[in-house]
């Protein structure tokens, strides 16, 4: 890759991981659900009037979008604000790439291999260290409930992945930002419907017309930066590269994301949180990179 494309990855990497932080400013002033429901609006709106409508079938396109934006973002938001750390949920969240595994295996019928599937009995182990690692009562307990929401959240994400696969492969001249940009229509009236009914019309009010700048600022991050910038830019690197070039620089979104929620929230971490995050992404990586390691070392051996 030329340096411009590795400090555009770089680049890329870092917005979505302070995107965690970002999460944890906008529910602290807007509730949850409504914050979801603005982000999606200023996603969807003004662009598609300009980006033409994907060519795929209504029912993919309500699929992806209530997986992929209602589902992940419904039980992320909620999960940061019921008090998961913005910095672990960035961790935690990359769980869809063990459920879109799985998923693929079952719905796709793709074979698993088994450095997948050691990866992801790595990384369950590590998801049980973590859920025990505030034990000792410290700041940085994580409740049950925040953790099994952003697992929920990855798995939501999981779920799209597989519907954005079938979309492509049934349309492979699907274009990623149009399909971004009208997907993001369908989950605001769920995102309104939801917030009504759990955080009720008083909480919104009362968040509307006490809206911060900081809290404006948030939800410009989160619609415009994090997802028209970091999605364009990212699907700019896969037309120009191999996805085995592109795609290992997601990994660094969670070392991103426990960077900058250390240096901007302050949050700190157990050394028993810490092992199970190691754990995690030691899964991950066995996960992702397992077979293409175990060859490298074979030839290693040859030679």
């Amino acid at each position: 890759m030329k340096i411009n494309d590795i400090l555009i990855a770089l680049l890329v990497a870092v917005i979505w991981g302070v995107n965690f932080v970002v999460i944890k400013v906008g529910v602290t002033g807007i509730p949850p659900l409504f914050l979801g429901a603005l982000r999606f609006l200023f996603v969807a709106l003004p662009a598609v009037f300009f980006i033409p409508r994907p060519k795929i079938a209504l029912s993919r396109l309500v699929i992806y979008g209530l997986t992929i934006c209602f589902g992940q973002f419904a039980f992320l938001f909620s999960a940061v604000k019921a008090g998961m750390p913005a910095g672990i949920a960035s961790v935690v969240l990359q769980s869809q790439v063990f459920f879109t595994i799985v998923l693929g295996g079952l719905i796709l019928k793709e074979s698993l291999k088994m450095s997948q599937v050691i990866g992801i009995i790595v990384a369950v182990v590590g998801l049980t260290v973590l859920a025990k690692g505030g034990d000792s009562g410290s700041l940085t307990d994580i409740p049950l409930m925040a953790l099994m929401m952003t697992l929920a959240g990855g798995f939501s994400w999981a779920c799209g992945n597989i519907c954005n696969r079938i979309i492509m492969k049934e349309t492979p001249d699907c274009n990623g930002m149009s399909l971004v940009a009208w997907s993001a229509l369908v989950p605001i009236i769920p995102f309104i419907l939801m917030s009504l009914w759990m955080e009720g019309a008083d909480a919104i009010v009362s968040s509307i017309s006490h809206i911060s700048l900081l809290t404006v600022g948030a939800i410009m991050y989160l619609a415009y930066l994090s997802t028209f910038v970091g999605y364009t830019l990212w699907s700019r690197l896969l037309g120009r590269y191999e996805t085995w070039r592109v795609t290992p620089f997601a990994l660094l979104v969670p070392f991103a994301g426990i960077a900058s929620s250390a240096l901007l929230l302050g949050e700190t971490i157990t050394m028993m949180q810490f092992a199970g995050l190691g754990f995690i992404m030691a899964g991950l990586i066995l996960t992702v990179f397992g077979k293409r390691l175990v060859t490298l070392l074979t030839r290693r051996k040859a030679v």
